[in-house]
């Protein structure tokens, strides 16, 4: 008998800001549905050995989308793209989501992202509380820091560069299945990762705000690897310092994106708080 993955993927059409996407998601599972947000120059990919996990899907339901330009989700069909210099905003980002909320019929479901989905997920419960029953920021921040725009964009960086700089970001403990599983998404889509950091340098900045968000109304929880590069723990706990009600987990033994470098070891961080966001919503 064939083994067949429980994960299906589908295109889903929506309009932000006035143009057409054709998104790709692929979603696994059933239950309190879960949106997982991958990083700058990924792609829902990141999530995969997550919508695998039938343990984790057994109560909740994970939607994992390629973002416009990204993946599987082509650019927009009515626009001329290739004239202009592709951005990713943090208005734009909002809206798509809150429009997939709205054709999928979800209510209130929990945000999961990681690094710069990290930093959008505390962006929407800020701005955005009444929409969400509860974020997961994965190796977030108040803020990126100085900007570093080209660092892939570059003649002189080629694959090989990609490869290396995709294993760095990965914990020394890590499986080394799962760490080359990582390099190898790393090198599939470069030309989106300079647009990407756009939101995340720019646009993404908490100070003077963070103290503003209200975990009653959405719950957030917060997870860094111990070996994350960009963002270290100290960054992550000066967030818990301002966000009343927030809670922090440090994540032993991981890097930049727990949940491909190690699904095993980031299952046993993220089931707790999955436990939790379901028995508040009992």
């Amino acid at each position: 008998m064939a083994r067949i993955e429980p994960i299906e993927g589908r295109y889903i059409y929506l309009t932000v800001q006035g143009i057409e996407y054709r998104v790709y998601y692929e979603e696994s599972g059933k239950g309190i549905p879960i949106i997982c947000q991958h990083g700058g120059g990924g792609d829902g990919l990141e999530w995969n050995r997550i919508l695998m996990d039938c343990d984790i899907t057994l109560k909740y339901r994970f939607i994992a989308v390629d973002l416009p330009y990204h993946g599987k989700s082509l650019p927009p069909e009515s626009v001329q793209w290739w004239k202009e210099e592709y951005k990713l905003t943090k208005s734009f980002l909002m809206d798509l989501y809150l429009e997939l909320i709205r054709e999928l019929g979800l209510e209130r479901p929990v945000f999961m992202g990681n690094a710069m989905g990290g930093f959008l997920a505390l962006d929407l419960a800020l701005e955005h509380p009444d929409q969400f029953r509860a974020v997961i920021a994965v190796n977030s921040a108040l803020r990126a820091g100085k900007p570093t725009l080209d660092t892939f964009n570059h003649p002189d960086v080629t694959n090989d560069y990609r490869r290396s700089n995709a294993m760095y970001f990965c914990g020394p403990t890590s499986p080394e299945k799962y760490r080359r599983e990582v390099t190898w998404c790393a090198m599939q889509s470069p030309s989106v990762t300079k647009g990407d950091l756009y939101y995340y340098f720019n646009e993404h900045d908490l100070t003077g705000k963070a103290d503003k968000m209200d975990t009653s109304r959405c719950a957030v929880y917060l997870l860094t690897g111990e070996y994350n590069p960009t963002k270290s723990v100290e960054d992550t706990q000066m967030l818990i310092k301002q966000i009343k009600g927030s809670k922090f987990n440090e994540m032993k033994g991981m890097s930049h994106a727990g949940m491909a470098e190690n699904p095993p070891l980031f299952k046993t961080y993220l089931m707790p708080i999955l436990d939790e966001i379901a028995k508040q919503h009992n």
